[in-house]
């Protein structure tokens, strides 16, 4: 489900008529990335916005403020450590996104929450089969580790 659809649709819309933004040089010698790095040289035609070569990053080319933030899906995407957190949030607009420290015990608490609360999660998988498949590992490692023992 999308929601704020036309605040996407502004995004794309400027999205698409914003230049490539390439290195200097970068289609001329292979050991440089194409990543944007800002010209500083003394000389330096791109930095002296010399017609014919590439544009520099400018604040003109930026989007629209009020869909700055949001995830593809619409929603505005919100970092989430515990389930205190979750209670912050509107589920018509806003989607949770499990913090990568959180651990696999707190993970199901907060998962479990913004179901009943019907908040979107982002990255919310269920973790349960991960849990059970790191179990099943654990098991097939001590088994291993047993038939070495009898070897």
């Amino acid at each position: 489900m999308v929601i704020n659809n036309d605040l996407l649709e502004q995004r794309k819309k400027v999205s698409e008529h914003r230049p490539k933004f390439k290195r200097q040089e970068s289609w001329r010698y292979k050991r440089l990335a194409v990543t944007w790095r800002k010209p500083k040289g003394v000389d330096n035609k791109m930095r002296k916005q010399v017609s014919g070569v590439p544009p520099l990053v400018k604040i003109g080319y930026r989007g629209p403020r009020i869909s700055r933030g949001l995830h593809p899906s619409g929603y505005v995407d919100i970092l989430v450590h515990n389930v205190k957190d979750l209670m912050l949030l509107d589920n018509t607009k806003d989607a949770a996104r499990i913090a990568r420290t959180v651990g696999n015990k707190k993970r199901l608490e907060i998962i479990s929450k913004a179901e009943s609360m019907g908040i979107k999660l982002i990255n919310g998988k269920k973790s349960e089969s991960d849990s059970s498949k790191s179990s099943a590992v654990k098991k097939e490692s001590k088994s291993s580790a047993v038939k070495k023992d009898k070897k």
